[in-house]
């Protein structure tokens, strides 16, 4: 897409006012209590299957900040614990992005004023608005498997018309109020060919996919990568996916899943929806939270 076409997707794509001026979940205002009920009457086996990395201390060039974790209670004091310190954006942790995350020419969604987010935390969209957690329906679009590979390669789009045949070879449509997981084969990759710097490349999702997204009214978006095409493919927008989606669609992101078991498990009970729960951290006025998604059969 040209530049001038993706960056008037702001205006065109916008779900600013949709749920009133004050507003502090964007599209997750999709997940009505009918629709999590109807998400939670599809449960049938009780498998439940996590969509989360482990926390990853080691460093390396897909992961420069790892988490620290540190032993302060050992045999030697006569109790276990520990401590964990980590910074949850980037392309190593699995974490759910709050709508803070990301400016647009000075404004946040619903057109919050930027500097609402301070040195003590943002004031609008934090990711404490999400402590009663998300409980939808979620649906698995596996782009590897309807291109007939293991996985994508870094740098690789994904368009709309992916995304359909995903849906058709799923026997699904993705509805208003889904959690929608798109699956690159990341990790997949990465245990073939070792890390790589994620930030220069990656598979994802195509500017493209905006229009569809917000046609689709999805409530939230979940990849094992950061759901944007690295490089980008559009002049000047470095991530439009996550600019426009969190800005303009109000979408929290979830980045760094793990979708390589889920996708064995829908594989196995031939169904690529099904229950899914993600509860944030309650932490006031965060931008992020590490999340274990899990889906449930």
């Amino acid at each position: 897409m040209a530049t001038a076409d993706v960056v008037a997707l702001h205006g065109s794509l916008s779900n600013w006012g949709r749920w009133g001026p004050d507003d502090q979940l964007g599209a997750l205002n999709l997940v009505t209590p009918e629709v999590t009920a109807a998400a939670a009457a599809t449960v049938r086996s009780g498998q439940t299957v996590s969509c989360a990395r482990p926390l990853n201390t080691e460093a390396a060039a897909d992961n420069p900040a790892p988490v620290a974790h540190h032993m302060i209670g050992t045999a030697t004091e006569g109790w276990g614990a520990d401590y964990f310190a980590l910074a949850p954006h980037g392309f190593a942790t699995s974490h759910i992005d709050a709508l803070c995350h990301i400016f647009y020419e000075g404004k946040l969604f619903n057109g919050y004023a930027a500097d609402t987010v301070t040195a003590h935390g943002a004031t609008r969209l934090g990711i404490h608005h999400l402590q009663d957690g998300i409980v939808t329906r979620g649906v698995l679009l596996d782009i590897p498997s309807v291109r007939g590979v293991d996985a994508l390669q870094p740098g690789e789009a994904i368009f709309p018309e992916d995304l359909e045949a995903a849906e058709e070879r799923a026997g699904l449509r993705v509805r208003p109020g889904d959690a929608l997981l798109v699956r690159t084969g990341r990790w997949v990759w990465r245990a073939t060919h070792g890390p790589w710097n994620v930030a220069a490349q990656a598979a994802g999702l195509d500017a493209a996919c905006l229009a569809w997204l917000r046609e689709r009214d999805v409530a939230t978006l979940g990849s094992d990568a950061v759901s944007d095409v690295m490089p980008s493919r559009v002049e000047g927008v470095g991530m439009p996916i996550h600019e426009i989606a969190i800005v303009a669609l109000g979408l929290h992101l979830m980045d760094n899943l793990d979708l390589d078991a889920l996708a064995a498990v829908c594989a196995d009970e031939g169904r690529w929806g099904f229950l899914f729960v993600v509860a944030p951290l309650v932490l006031r006025r965060g931008t992020a939270s590490p999340v274990n998604p899990i889906a449930v059969f």
